[in-house]
């Protein structure tokens, strides 16, 4: 593969093959792309599945045998659970990999936006790549990973690929409630959350947004489970947004969240708790506020401590008491835990969460919530009695555009494996 062929490939390129094909069929345009112009001779993406412990491939069938997995219509899902090996690696660590195998070689790359693991793009060359075709190969994975958020809002195809468990009712609710990317990173700070749910939907939620020079952020679960929980839950986190939206500080927001359960005409037997915060990311001075909520952890310097709130009622209960908050100065290195209380409860407390989190610091926040759901699965059993939810905010202060980036990622911050 030369220089010169690898260099005819451009943006222009690849964003005609994207209009050009339909929602469902641009990442195989895409590919098809890349490949013609890398010199591949096979290329496939794969997309990270809802649980964080999968990969899946989606193929296209229309002729011919039908491979094993999960169907719609003629596309087909292939579960690849992680083992460890390459793929598993070529994501966590957020590096390109390459892998000889036979007489070809096998290239994998993250597809990863802000430090969100999107999925993996894999191709085979007929010849070992030099450091300018890896670096080829990453810069496409990182177009495609802005392919793929463009051309899900038109079709389910990569959600339903993404969802090896099915969907009752109440979780599609749920999942409607949740931001686009559950991992966000910037210069100042990263984030990433998880949400373990219950056999039953319990009403967990999460939820954040980047504004200029403010982070917010919330944590909320509705009381009881199913349908009921989901459309409390709707209307708390919309009420959050709505007033959020609208310019309201932390303590209107709040009170709006409260209002818009209470409003609502079964409002009697529902409420939810939460914790919202708003963080200056120029200053890194926290103003957080606790609606009957379990206290957020504060990892510093190797130390895990409770932080300490002002009680408040939580959402949907006494209309007019008013909310108090308090303020965290975060210092760079800082980790906070935000949770709810399915991280704490029956089972699950045999996870020790204090204990633990001193052991994880060296892991990304994106690695962090996928183990901690790993270890709340390990002593809680697979099938949750309560959503299990949680936020990791790692603070590195240094607010501005000096982000350090490769292909998506802040190389420095990925987990190493």
């Amino acid at each position: 593969m030369t220089e010169s062929a690898m260099s005819g490939m451009d943006l222009d390129d690849v964003l005609l093959a994207v209009e050009k094909a339909a929602p469902v069929d641009a990442v195989r345009a895409v590919t098809r792309t890349i490949g013609v112009h890398l010199g591949a001779l096979w290329v496939s993406f794969l997309v990270a599945d809802m649980s964080g412990r999968a990969l899946v491939r989606l193929v296209h069938n229309t002729i011919g045998e039908v491979p094993a997995g999960r169907r719609q219509d003629q596309d087909v899902a292939l579960v690849m659970p992680f083992d460890g090996g390459p793929q598993e690696q070529a994501l966590r660590a957020q590096r390109v990999l390459v892998e000889q195998i036979g007489d070809r070689f096998v290239v994998r790359a993250p597809v990863t936006q802000r430090g969100e693991a999107i999925g993996l793009l894999e191709m085979a060359l007929p010849a070992l790549p030099n450091d300018a075709a890896v670096q080829r190969v990453s810069r496409a994975a990182h177009t495609l990973a802005f392919v793929v958020i463009a051309n899900r809002r038109h079709t389910d195809l990569f959600e339903w690929g993404q969802r090896t468990t099915p969907f009752n009712l109440a979780a599609e609710i749920q999942r409607r409630l949740l931001p686009s990317s559950f991992t966000c990173e910037a210069d100042s700070f990263t984030l990433s959350a998880w949400l373990e749910p219950a056999a039953s939907i319990g009403g967990d939620t999460f939820d954040y947004s980047v504004a200029r020079d403010l982070l917010h952020l919330s944590i909320t679960d509705a009381v009881g489970h199913g349908v009921d929980s989901a459309l409390t839950a709707t209307l708390c986190v919309s009420g959050l947004r709505n007033a959020r939206r609208r310019g309201a500080d932390l303590l209107e927001q709040a009170l709006a969240a409260n209002q818009a359960i209470l409003d609502n005409p079964q409002s009697d037997s529902l409420f939810a708790t939460g914790l919202l915060g708003r963080l200056d990311l120029t200053t890194g001075i926290l103003d957080i506020l606790n609606a009957g909520h379990p206290a957020p952890l504060l990892v510093r310097a190797g130390v895990v401590q409770p932080v300490a709130l002002p009680a408040n009622r939580p959402f949907g209960v006494l209309p007019h008491r008013p909310f108090r908050l308090a303020r965290l100065a975060l210092e760079p290195g800082d980790r906070l835990v935000l949770l709810t209380d399915g991280m704490l409860e029956r089972g699950a407390a045999a996870l020790d969460l204090p204990a633990r989190l001193p052991d994880l610091v060296r892991l990304h926040p994106r690695e962090v919530v996928r183990v901690l759901g790993d270890l709340v699965l390990d002593v809680a059993g697979p099938t949750l009695p309560d959503d299990a939810c949680l936020l990791v905010l790692d603070w590195h202060g240094g607010h501005g555009d000096t982000r350090s980036t490769t292909a998506g990622a802040d190389p420095h911050r990925a987990t190493a494996t």
